[in-house]
């Protein structure tokens, strides 16, 4: 075997082996030699062509194929690749060289840069020391040849030879021992950033960087294919289907959790149809961008479909993309309040984390599908045609699967729903803000304005989700039952009576606000826009009807609210106490910053028990029975409440959030304690301190969440009104109310926007549009 170099001719020669080279020993006593071409080598480069010139030919035993000379101590420019020429000879060309490898193919050769001592090319036929691992037994292995072509960077060769010896050729430092394999390369630190990395592997490539430009990591992947072709195929087709189901998924997947069936994934999507049909036909870059697009979409459509879920289980709604996203802020409060500041942080991180992953896994996921039928287009054509002939043939017959139409367009009807959404949402504010200029009573004069209630204290009080599935619903009914009997026999016997009918709410599962506002504004407020417009306007409320006449102050207690209420000029509150006003230094229950016994006694200390000019309208917000109903307070001796800071040892005894949360039975039992303990915390305050003087009317803002009111509830929630005197009562006569504090199930039920002008009509106010 022989290698086939050219070569040029240099002013400056190296310096050859030494003609008393000892003879070459086996392969585990291999001899290395290293030359180094310096500019001080020039001095001795006659005696170095002698040298050259006299050294016998070594022929190796044991069959090893013969190795020259030059083989063993390497021409100068063999040695090292990176040849250092003066500045006279840069002008010199190094053509380049090919030689065989041993299986016969081609392979580089670094330029052959070796002048003979009389100054002419070297013999063309002589053997060179190209190859960069070399191993010979007789006939050299096609891999070793294969692995030491592309492993070897040029700087460093290593011809082997078994059973014979190993020649190593390794750049020296000028002045440095040539014995010494770790003296540092001078032509290495010259040959700049741009040089190839000098990584000499085992003989098996490690270290040696992929063929030609091929990125590194894809080179290891492609190893690794080839070592392990039936795991890579698997994994390859595992992560096809995979991309295909969860775009599937995406594809199929209801908005409402009662809908998550087996069978709404059995269908066939037409979006899905014409976006193989338009990726089959589109070139490479364009198809790549309409893939990641398309990735997108699904992804956002994806998100908005568990919004509409979450929405539906806590708000009876879906999530409306104009207005909701305010909403955000509060849950995150709420997430606070139940779980503390780590817990919250830690739930809004994961939403975050589950939001780009989604984003980032559909995109992908489509790309991957779009390469597959690029790389397939006959048989993704056949395939998509027949899918689509399938679907026009089962939407045109209706054929469907245990009652689940076949043929599927959800996302084309989700994006239809979604823009009508938008649209019907900004014509609505519109609309609105026409309604809510049109009152009643705007211009009713304060002298004909509740005329049939003067001198009267009135307390208008809301109760957290009380709902009537807290009344009728068989797992909570029974104690809520239980307690509004003896509750109403407590009032009996201190000379009250009261009289109960059924409110339909504007909201459901939350969003308070916009209950108390639908209550008091006599508008149906059913959204955050409508909430907006109507508190920024001067329509009438109840409290204002009251303030308006002249003779009532106006007081509101919202241990709710922690932050600054702007709503409270809106509702005509002249004295405001909020949770940092109401003196509580007990634990917080949950959401709820203080037990409602607590905020009744705090009224009662601060405002009702004071001596008044004129009578009050008061405006109490009780907040026990908010969700997640754990740890819920205890009814305490009235004159132990104090400053709240007997519930310290309450709160510690009472159920977790993450406890009761989760669980739906869990959900109702303690829910149905909560309304239990508001009510008769309302009831025992109006016994001990109200009067003769004393009307009351409290309600339910809105039913508690789907977990617990059941799928598909009504928004009706409880109203009663209480006196003493009972001319109170007279004037709602006609209403067909229930005696009492419960409600018949068939008793009257009114939208809770027209309770304003039946209650200003029945107590003597005079309609002036």
């Amino acid at each position: 075997m022989s290698f086939k170099t050219s070569s040029r001719q240099l002013p400056n020669t190296d310096e050859a082996p030494s003609r008393d080279k000892p003879t070459p020993e086996p392969l585990a006593d291999a001899a290395t030699d290293t030359t180094t071409d310096t500019d001080e080598d020039a001095a001795a480069s006659g005696e170095g062509e002698a040298a050259a010139e006299a050294a016998p030919e070594i022929t190796p035993t044991d069959g090893a194929t013969s190795i020259h000379p030059e083989d063993l101590a390497g021409t100068p420019a063999e040695a090292t690749s990176a040849e250092r020429i003066s500045p006279a000879e840069t002008d010199a060309d190094a053509p380049s060289s090919e030689a065989e490898d041993p299986d016969g193919t081609p392979a580089e050769a670094t330029p052959a840069e070796t002048v003979d001592g009389t100054g002419t090319d070297a013999d063309p036929d002589a053997p060179s020391a190209e190859a960069d691992v070399l191993v010979e037994t007789g006939t050299a292995t096609d891999a070793a040849a294969d692995s030491s072509a592309e492993a070897v960077p040029p700087e460093t060769r290593t011809a082997t030879v078994t059973g014979t010896e190993t020649v190593t050729e390794e750049p020296a430092e000028v002045g440095a021992d040539a014995d010494d394999p770790s003296a540092p390369s001078e032509d290495a630190a010259e040959s700049g950033p741009d040089a190839p990395d000098a990584a000499v592997g085992d003989g098996t490539g490690d270290g040696a960087e992929p063929p030609g430009d091929e990125p590194p990591v894809r080179g290891r992947w492609r190893g690794w294919r080839d070592r392990y072709p039936v795991a890579a195929r698997t994994l390859a087709w595992t992560t096809t289907v995979l991309a295909a189901g969860l775009v599937l998924f995406a594809l199929l997947m209801p908005n409402q959790a009662d809908k998550f069936q087996p069978t709404e994934f059995l269908r066939l999507p037409v979006e899905a149809i014409f976006g193989a049909a338009l990726l089959i036909v589109l070139p490479r870059r364009p198809r790549i961008a309409v893939a990641v697009l398309a990735g997108l979409a699904l992804g956002v459509l994806t998100i908005l479909n568990f919004l509409d879920i979450g929405f539906n289980e806590y708000l009876g709604r879906g999530f409306n993309v104009v207005l909701d996203w305010s909403l955000f802020g509060d849950a995150q409060a709420y997430l606070q309040d139940t779980f503390g500041n780590g817990g919250a942080l830690g739930i809004v991180g994961l939403a975050v984390a589950l939001v780009i992953a989604v984003l980032v896994l559909m995109a992908m996921s489509v790309v991957r599908l779009g390469n597959l039928v690029a790389r397939n287009t006959e048989t993704a054509t056949r395939t998509t045609l027949v899918l689509a002939i399938v679907w026009v043939t089962c939407a045109a017959l209706g054929v469907q699967f245990t009652g689940v139409p076949i043929a599927s367009e959800d996302v084309a009807r989700a994006v239809q729903n979604r823009a009508d959404g938008v649209r019907n949402t900004l014509r609505d504010e519109a609309e609105f803000a026409k309604i809510a200029k049109k009152d009643n009573f705007a211009n009713t004069p304060p002298s004909q304005l509740l005329t049939d209630l003067r001198g009267k204290d009135m307390i208008i009080t809301f109760i957290e989700s009380y709902g009537r599935s807290a009344i009728e619903d068989p797992v909570m009914a029974p104690g809520v039952d239980a307690t509004l009997t003896s509750e109403n026999e407590k009032l009996t016997q201190a000379g009250f009576a009261a009289r109960s009918g059924w409110l339909t709410s504007a909201t459901y599962g939350g969003s308070s606000w916009l209950g108390h506002s639908t209550f008091m504004s006599g508008l149906w407020i059913s959204n955050q826009q409508r909430y907006r417009t109507v508190t920024a306007g001067d329509h009438l409320t109840l409290p204002g009807a009251f303030k308006k006449t002249g003779d009532y102050d106006t007081v509101g207690v919202m241990p709710g609210i922690q932050k600054a209420w702007p709503e409270q000029k809106f509702y005509d509150i002249d004295k405001l106490y909020d949770a940092h006003h109401l003196g509580y230094k007990g634990p917080k229950f949950s959401w709820s910053t203080m037990p409602d016994q607590y905020a009744l006694t705090a009224f009662e200390r601060l405002v009702h028990s004071k001596k008044h000019d004129k009578p009050l309208m008061s405006t109490i917000i009780l907040t026990s029975s908010h969700q997640p109903w754990a740890p819920i307070p205890q009814t305490v001796p009235q004159d132990q409440v104090g400053d709240g800071s007997i519930y310290d040892a309450i709160e510690k005894a009472g159920n977790r959030p993450a406890d009761i949360i989760t669980s739906s039975p869990k959900s109702k039992v303690e829910y149905g304690k909560s309304i239990q303990y508001s009510v008769t915390s309302l009831i025992d305050y109006l016994v001990k301190y109200g009067n003769k003087n004393t009307v009351l009317i409290f309600l339910g803002d809105h039913q508690p969440i789907s977990r617990v009111s059941g799928d598909h509830a009504s928004r009706d929630v409880p109203v009663s009104i209480i006196a003493k005197d009972p001319k109170v009562l007279d004037k709602i006569a006609d209403w067909g109310w229930t005696d009492g504090l419960q409600p018949e199930h068939n008793a009257p039920v009114w939208k809770m926007d027209s309770f304003r002008d039946r209650f200003l009509t029945a107590y003597g106010s005079t309609p002036h549009p």
